[in-house]
């Protein structure tokens, strides 16, 4: 399908695109945050409505407190279907103060959109919804049969959407996925994720006293909950920056020094990462590169400690309760079941006989690898060439992205992660922005895709039409 006029009229609805992004931005959809839930229900309909206007056809919502959205294009014959999938739930905002503007009153500055949401996965997932857009008011019709998922709690582990998937099955078949919700190197550095990392997301508290003390009249006394705490996380860890749990490596696949030496060449430098960190120290396992401890192996963090006091000034206090979140990031073959029950083993171990412990699973996820060779990323990659101006490199990611293995599973195909993200975007950090260069050659990329999968049609089954039941 000629993709001329697609292209000009993304090229020249430019601003308009902006604008209907930040409308899009000033939702706060806060999944992990109740209070946000009806912020999640208003944001569905807007999406809904939005889909609907640039002309596909069915379009249906389901759930209510963090609901999916489905829209379909009409469906044309002897053509292969594409899943598109995104998500409009964001990560929490905090902390507030360090955000230079308000995080849902988007702006633009510096060729970035600011905002939270704004890269992961609002703008990313935009980038299709207009190239959609694109196509229909040009050419009336889509190179390919289209059907969109779009989900409201991706960032809290997608609980509801597995079993969604099994139920729909039939009516979501499709021959390919496709979604945009990792970095790239660079804006003229374009990459397909061909690996991501799995997770296990956990609240560890710990109870003392039942009430807060006095620490005049009882420190010294009993075990303050916060000091054992931070026994018990600095037990996770050994001096060379292993996961210091019993069986935690137990299954972690290794990998053959071809895959390695690939990495090497492909992937980016140990100043490069730190560079994006803004960091000068590296730290962590010794033996690998930061790019294979971030990808190839597993990992272990403290995403936050509360307890106590935490206004200003002192004050002479034992709290009663302490809290850590952890997460960890797993690689193929590591069950996200066994290694919450390696951790909870080990926490019973060396939790003191003074406090007691309890930990609360909040997500699990498994890993996903993809095939290089498959045709779909063949697609990709003349997309990317077409959208961006250079070959992209196959590179994994560190992050977690529950739908692939789920998509991998119950839908059976395969799944092609188109990137258009920055290392240095704040992806769930305050200051949250998107490159719109970015953004405008991510549509671009997005047309060229639909286009080239069209066109590859001999290589996939055609799937059926369908409809949700």
């Amino acid at each position: 399908m000629n993709t001329d006029r697609p292209l000009r009229y993304a090229r020249s609805h430019r601003r308009q695109f902006v604008s209907e992004l930040q409308e899009f931005i000033r939702f706060p959809t806060v999944s992990a945050q109740p209070k946000h839930a009806p912020d999640q229900r208003r944001c569905a309909r807007w999406l809904a409505k939005h889909l609907r206007r640039i002309g596909l056809k069915t379009i249906r919502i389901f759930g209510t407190d963090h609901p999916i959205v489905y829209a379909a294009s009409e469906q044309i014959s002897r053509q292969p279907t594409v899943l598109i999938y995104g998500h409009y739930d964001v990560q929490p905002p905090d902390p507030i103060h360090e955000w230079h503007a308000p995080p849902f009153e988007p702006v633009v500055r510096n060729n970035y959109i600011f905002g939270r949401g704004a890269c992961d996965d609002k703008g990313q997932m935009f980038t299709h919804v207009k190239a959609l857009e694109s196509y229909l008011k040009m050419n009336r019709k889509l190179p390919v049969n289209v059907k969109c998922l779009f989900e409201g709690e991706e960032e809290i582990g997608s609980p509801q959407l597995k079993p969604f998937l099994v139920r729909n099955r039939r009516a979501l078949a499709a021959d390919v996925a496709v979604m945009s919700d990792m970095p790239i190197p660079g804006p003229h550095h374009p990459a397909i994720t061909y690996a991501l990392r799995g997770g296990l997301s956990l609240e560890l508290e710990i109870t003392g006293p039942r009430r807060d003390l006095h620490s005049g009249l009882f420190g010294g006394a009993v075990h303050n909950p916060v000091q054992a705490l931070c026994e018990i996380i600095a037990t996770l860890h050994d001096r060379k920056g292993q996961v210091a749990i019993p069986g935690f490596y137990d299954r972690v696949r290794k990998w053959d020094l071809r895959e390695r030496q690939y990495m090497r060449r492909a992937g980016p430098t140990d100043e490069q990462i730190l560079r994006d960190a803004q960091d000068e120290q590296a730290w962590g396992e010794e033996g690998y590169s930061l790019y294979e401890r971030t990808t190839l192996r597993p990992a272990l963090t403290i995403n936050g400690i509360a307890g106590g006091y935490q206004g200003p000034g002192g004050k002479g206090v034992i709290p009663s309760r302490a809290v850590a979140k952890l997460s960890f990031r797993l690689v193929p073959d590591q069950d996200p079941n066994e290694i919450d029950g390696l951790l909870r083993t080990h926490v019973a171990r060396v939790c003191p006989p003074t406090v007691h412990a309890y930990l609360r699973t909040l997500s699990r996820s498994n890993s996903a690898l993809i095939d290089r060779s498959h045709p779909a990323l063949r697609a990709a990659a003349l997309a990317y060439r077409k959208g961006f101006g250079g070959d992209p490199r196959f590179l994994r990611c560190g992050g977690t992205i529950p739908i692939v293995n789920t998509l991998q599973e119950t839908l059976n195909i395969p799944v092609v992660l188109m990137g258009f993200a920055l290392p240095d975007d704040h992806i769930h950090s305050p200051n949250e922005r998107f490159y719109l260069p970015n953004f405008f050659n991510g549509i671009a990329t997005s047309i060229w895709f639909l286009a080239a999968a069209g066109a590859m049609q001999r290589l996939w089954q055609t799937t059926a039409e369908r409809s949700i039941s």
